[in-house]
């Protein structure tokens, strides 16, 4: 069994800040836990904008706190989430998230990332 709190992960590797700067990921779950997906808290800040495309993994996204606008790159359909809000980035969707608040995020990916990435020039992980 596995315990972990946030706060055991503040201000470790496992707290991985955007050289972009516009987001934090606690990632409390790794592909080192050996249990076929990573599981992330993520912080978005207000006023920014970040282009993301998981074309290695599949990723899902609930919202716990804030307000956004996610757009769909490919589509162009934008949407608005806010609390109680998933997404699932099933086709590896390429998209742009505008948060309007502070935004706090509960993410799941598989194949689970090892903890030390960031987005790519393209706005994707590469494969651990």
């Amino acid at each position: 069994m596995i315990v972990r709190s946030l706060k055991d992960i503040e201000n470790t590797p496992r707290d991985i800040k955007g050289a972009s700067g516009t987001w934090r990921s606690k990632r409390i779950i790794l592909a080192e836990d050996n249990v076929g997906f990573s599981f992330h808290e993520t912080t978005v800040y207000p006023g920014t904008e970040s282009t993301f495309w998981y074309k290695n993994h599949i990723e899902a996204v609930w919202c716990i706190e804030g307000e956004a606008e996610l757009t769909d790159e490919t589509t162009g359909e934008v949407y608005n989430i806010g609390v109680g809000d998933m997404y699932l980035l099933d086709k590896h969707d390429r998209h742009t998230l505008r948060p309007k608040t502070l935004s706090r995020y509960l993410c799941v990916f598989n194949p689970p990332v090892t903890g030390n990435e960031d987005h790519d020039e393209d706005g994707s992980y590469k494969l651990s």
